[in-house]
């Protein structure tokens, strides 16, 4: 049995949106308290307790982490909130991918292109180690920015051809 699994985690750097996000929520807690003590005093503590665990609850959805788990010729990408909370976002056969190349290969950029829908599974930056591929999946021409260190990188050039997956030198 040659049953191959690799997986990786990739933690998402906060964007700029992600503060600003967060201010908002603190700002909004902010307004519903002083609208609570101002409108119906006898409820405001009910009021700001609820709007302060909301706003802990949806900023918990800004702190994410993708997971690369790669199974015989299959990728599955999930996200993981804060630590907690799990969805899967991506599952294919690798076959499936039409290419694999780093984001910044001059020379496989034409090829993206045509790409109807870009995914972000990466933590943001790019680096040496941020790769794109393409992909039909849902019915859409997709590519998708994932993040794999060189244990996933030999992993997936077990399954793709050297014409699908051009690596960095």
């Amino acid at each position: 049995m040659n049953d191959v699994f690799k997986e990786q985690i990739v933690k998402r750097k906060p964007a700029t949106m992600d503060h600003l996000k967060r201010v908002g929520l603190i700002l909004a807690v902010l307004v519903v308290t002083v609208l609570a003590f101002s409108i119906a005093p006898q409820f405001a503590p009910v009021v700001v307790i609820a709007a302060g665990f909301g706003a802990w609850f949806l900023m918990s959805f800004l702190r994410k982490e993708y997971e690369y788990a790669f199974t015989d010729g299959e990728l599955d990408i999930d996200v993981i909130y804060n630590r907690s909370r799990r969805k899967r976002l991506f599952s294919a056969r690798v076959n499936d991918f039409e290419i694999m190349a780093h984001v910044e290969d001059k020379m496989r950029m034409g090829e993206f292109q045509g790409a109807v829908e870009t995914l972000d599974y990466s933590s943001g930056e790019v680096n040496n180690d941020t790769y794109a591929f393409l992909i039909n999946y849902k019915g859409k021409r997709t590519k998708i920015i994932i993040e794999p260190n060189a244990v996933m990188l030999k992993a997936l050039a077990t399954v793709l051809t050297r014409r699908r997956l051009h690596l960095k030198p």
